[in-house]
């Protein structure tokens, strides 16, 4: 057994011994596996090391801070519930599409923030009660919204996993928004109609209607309200569209549209709620600064150089079922863990594919992570939102759609140079 293969032993022993044996957070389980790691390797304690990886996300992380800052803002002045109560009074008549749509708003928070657990717990509780109203029963209404989390976790503008692998190999995050939208959209559609569709014709939409809150939308207009999330949007497209003009910066947008939705809709207490927003996103924050470390570590004592050797040495049919299997079981832990561990080495053994759509799919698959036991954030989130008292029912719904992911995204891999001749 060699000294590389040691050492990576050594860290996931810990790993694991601190978060499934200790209960730990996965971020204290990833620095003391990283410090492990360094032991191991001969390296002492490398502090010098261990505050360099620290600040490996910095930037991922004032995204995600401020993004969550933005979306308890909206939450709280009303906009986001307007917008769910504007899309059911536009589009009762068309069931499909209106339940398309609502997946859309579940979805809205992860693309913002780039975590499955803002989606569900902000947007999918303002929906959850939307869904009932519909006819869709509980199971199926938390498994929708657990899909939507993930999905929107993976979509553009904002999407962790790709940033953390890109971030091994010095790929910047640019060109990712269409391939993100082309995987996630069709799937979120999907979803929607799967599980919802059937329930939603048997529904009378003017029961739906006149059980509808529509006071806030009401009172300040949909222009008023939504004009943050459009502020927000616009400014993002104008800076990537003209840099050299708008060059604001992800956080800095996401600052401004807060200190709009102060203005536009119900008054709210701005520290009480950028201090929930932190709160809420202090685990992804913690999680992304261990992975930082531990990817400086695996650099540090050779670790990540003998996975990549070894990764392209498998044999292609081999690598895509390890793909297909490690990364969602490994993603149990965190799906940003995951990416960072298995996606960097997948990635660099796929080289002769397309890297942007091929990051893009690995993303996606590591998604899954959040609907793996024991943590399985997305899946449990969803199914407390909806009032279910466990979230085993709410798993097995996620089976068949979680293997349509899989398969999706494994072809977009094999078929990557070929999807971006079309882009």
């Amino acid at each position: 057994m060699t000294n590389e293969l040691l050492v990576f032993v050594a860290m996931l022993g810990v790993f694991a011994l601190g978060t499934f044996a200790l209960k730990w957070p996965v971020s204290v389980s990833m620095l003391l596996a990283s410090v492990a790691g360094a032991l191991a390797g001969g390296f002492g304690l490398p502090l010098r090391h261990l505050v360099e990886g620290s600040f490996g996300y910095v930037d991922t992380i004032l995204t995600i801070a401020t993004a969550m800052i933005f979306m308890n803002a909206f939450k709280d002045s009303g906009g986001l519930e307007a917008l769910s109560a504007a899309t059911i009074r536009r589009f009762h008549k068309i069931p499909g599409l209106l339940l398309i749509l609502l997946t859309l708003v579940v979805m809205f928070p992860g693309m913002i923030t780039g975590s499955s657990s803002a989606s569900v717990l902000t947007a999918g509780a303002v929906v959850a009660p939307m869904f009932a109203a519909l006819g869709i029963p509980g199971v199926q209404s938390a498994a929708l919204i657990a899909m939507a989390g993930i999905l929107g976790m993976i979509a553009p503008p904002v999407n962790i996993p790709v940033m953390i692998i890109g971030g091994g190999i010095d790929m910047p995050y640019v060109g990712f928004e269409l391939p993100l939208l082309l995987m996630t959209l069709p799937l979120a559609i999907f979803s929607a109609l799967y599980f919802g569709l059937k329930h939603v014709r048997k529904i009378d939409m003017s029961k739906v209607l006149a059980a509808l809150d529509t006071a806030t939308l009401d009172k300040y207009g949909s222009a008023r309200l939504f004009a943050p999330a459009v502020l927000v949007v616009l400014l993002m497209i104008l800076d990537k569209a003209m840099p050299k003009v708008f060059n604001l910066g992800m956080p800095l947008i996401f600052a401004i549209g807060a200190g709009l939705a102060y203005f536009t809709g119900k008054k709210f207490n701005v520290l009480s709620s950028a201090r929930q927003a932190v709160e809420q996103a202090l685990p992804v924050l913690g999680i992304l600064v261990g992975v930082g470390m531990f990817i400086q570590i695996m650099t540090l004592t050779g670790v990540r150089g003998f996975i990549v050797v070894n990764s392209l040495s498998v044999p292609p049919a081999l690598l895509y079922l390890a793909i297909a299997v490690s990364l969602p079981l490994f993603g149990a832990v965190s799906s940003f863990g995951a990416s960072s561990v298995l996606g960097v080495p997948f990635l660099l053994a796929l080289l002769g594919r397309d890297q942007i759509i091929t990051a893009s799919a690995l993303s996606l698959i590591a998604s899954l992570g959040d609907f793996m036991p024991p943590t399985a954030l997305s899946a449990i989130f969803a199914a407390q939102v909806v009032g279910l008292d466990g979230y085993g029912k709410t798993l097995k719904k996620l089976i068949i759609p979680s293997l349509i992911i899989i398969g999706w995204s494994l072809l977009f891999i094999v078929f990557s140079k070929q999807i971006r001749s079309l882009l």
